[in-house]
């Protein structure tokens, strides 16, 4: 299988939803809505939900989210998952950023890959490393 390296800029927002559990002993839970909008070789948009945990500790925190991105890889039509897994240690972060194995539809079925995130002087890059 051929493995593909696509980068380009994302715009994202984010905005607070009620969540259900709250934070103890100084930590802040937080829940948030995730609409993306992709452009270059990933021309798409996406929905999503984020959970979070900022504790009393500067610069050190987590979150986990789920989005569904849908519109155009490499001219290909369809839809995917990526999952999220990140964890900040006084300001040393670590992302895990994945494909959902079988959450690939049409032209995009049998999707799977990793993304990073970059950020620059406060422009969102994407570069996603995949398989189709």
């Amino acid at each position: 299988m051929v493995t593909h390296n696509v980068t380009g800029q994302f715009n994202v927002k984010l905005n607070p939803i009620e969540g259900y559990a709250k934070g103890i002993d100084g930590v802040n839970l937080g829940r948030m809505s995730i609409d993306k909008t992709f452009t270059g070789d990933l021309d798409a948009t996406s929905t999503g939900e984020m959970l979070s945990a900022m504790t009393t500790t500067q610069g050190s925190a987590g979150y986990v989210a789920i989005e569904q991105v849908v519109g155009l890889l490499v001219g290909k039509q369809g839809s995917f998952v990526l999952q999220h897994f990140g964890t900040m240690d006084k300001g040393q972060d670590s992302l895990i950023l994945n494909v959902v194995p079988d959450s690939g539809s049409n032209e995009l079925a049998g999707l799977s890959g990793k993304m990073v995130i970059r950020i620059e002087s406060g422009v969102h890059f994407y570069d996603f490393e995949f398989q189709l």
